[in-house]
């Protein structure tokens, strides 16, 4: 529109352009200041929320804590949190027991298998995508495994890491929304605890292999918006990630990876944003902590939500509004063990409570300073 009014005006400029079918006078040959909007159209943006939380590891002392005459009901010992979990578009959660169920024996540390009412509970709290590569996923062989997709997929729950067969494995997990932003899920360990995958059958559990996760990473590029990947990865009960998780991060950040989740410490990791290739820029998260477990020790029972947005706009996607928030496993409540937010607490569920927390949010947010924290 620009080219054709510029070659309007010089007609204008040069002969008077006068049109016998006008009936408005000719212009005069005096310049005449005309102001053109040259800009595009604004496109409106699109944008979804996306809530991140770590492990669920299932002691039997939690799951006993949950048992009722009938079965085991978990929400009365995660309702609290509930909340800040229906809140967004999107809910992840690193499911690190299988639910194989109480046909094949339920159990607990070393060897983890968890009542099947708890991926009800997941669901019932607004959870929309479980990770299940972890170095817990064979505990019980693959008879576990299979017993826990096929619950995971009666609640029409998204899950990826562990897989019933290699097409199964083959498929993209994407999280389409209304809003037009679509979403892959992806998820890999670095282990099994000594525990080797079946022969010929690696589609149970995605093991961390660069080539595979380039190869993974591009596929969903092809098929979604952006990527969200879940590492189990790092040193136990460290607060900050090892050589490897770092490096690893570097890598993801190259591919493109949008987010990575990370999860295995059972402690709080700092985040923060990593630069790959181009420029991209990735929002990493070290490790969330557990979200509910049965491990006791005061840093094991400090947790976190991840919130952030993925903004969509002239087709550049973009990560942007991390804002976090503190949970507590409690064992002072009607349950022996409850999901609390943080902020919630006081001197009787936690003694200098408010203190804990402030050192808790320093050292998330070393590496973000901009980390905002839900209050």
């Amino acid at each position: 529109m620009k080219v054709f009014f510029s070659a309007v005006l010089v007609c204008l400029m040069i002969t008077g352009c006068s049109s016998s079918q006008d009936s408005n006078p000719p212009l005069s040959h005096s310049i005449k200041k005309v102001t053109l909007n040259d800009k595009a159209p604004v496109r409106p943006e699109k944008r979804i929320s996306v809530s991140a939380v770590g492990d669920m590891l299932i002691h039997d002392r939690v799951y006993n804590d949950a048992k009722t005459a009938d079965g085991f009901n978990f929400m009365p010992m995660l309702e609290d949190v509930k909340p800040y979990l229906i809140d967004t578009t999107i809910t992840m959660a690193n499911q690190e027991t299988m639910i194989g169920g109480e046909e094949i024996g339920l159990s607990s540390y070393p060897s983890f298998n968890t009542p099947q009412e708890f991926g009800d509970a997941l669901k019932n709290l607004g959870v929309d995508v479980v990770t299940l590569a972890n170095n817990h996923t064979l505990d019980r062989g693959e008879e576990a495994v299979i017993s826990a997709l096929n619950h995971w997929d009666s609640l029409g729950m998204m899950y990826t890491g562990a897989y019933r067969d290699k097409k199964d494995k083959n498929t993209t997990r994407v999280f389409s929304t209304d809003e037009g932003i679509d979403v892959s899920f992806l998820s890999y360990t670095y282990g099994t605890n000594g525990i080797p995958v079946p022969e010929g059958k690696g589609h149970l559990v995605n093991l961390i292999d660069k080539q595979q996760i380039k190869d993974d990473v591009s596929q969903a590029e092809q098929e979604s918006d952006a990527t969200i990947l879940s590492l189990h990865f790092g040193d136990e009960y460290e607060p900050l990630p090892n050589k490897e998780q770092k490096e690893l991060m570097e890598f993801a950040a190259d591919l493109g990876v949008d987010v990575v989740i990370g999860h295995h410490p059972h402690v709080l990791q700092p985040v923060e944003w990593v630069s790959g290739q181009d420029g991209h820029k990735m929002l990493a998260v070290y490790s969330l902590g557990n979200f509910f477990s049965g491990q006791n020790a005061l840093e094991k029972r400090i947790g976190g939500v991840m919130k952030f947005d993925f903004v969509k706009e002239n087709g550049q996607l973009n990560v942007e509004d991390p804002r976090f928030l503190l949970t507590y496993v409690t064992s002072e409540g009607s349950h022996s063990y409850e999901v609390l937010p943080m902020n919630q607490l006081d001197s009787t569920l936690l003694p200098d409570h408010s203190k804990i927390m402030e050192e808790n949010k320093e050292h998330v947010s070393q590496w973000m300073p901009e980390l905002e924290f839900i209050e």
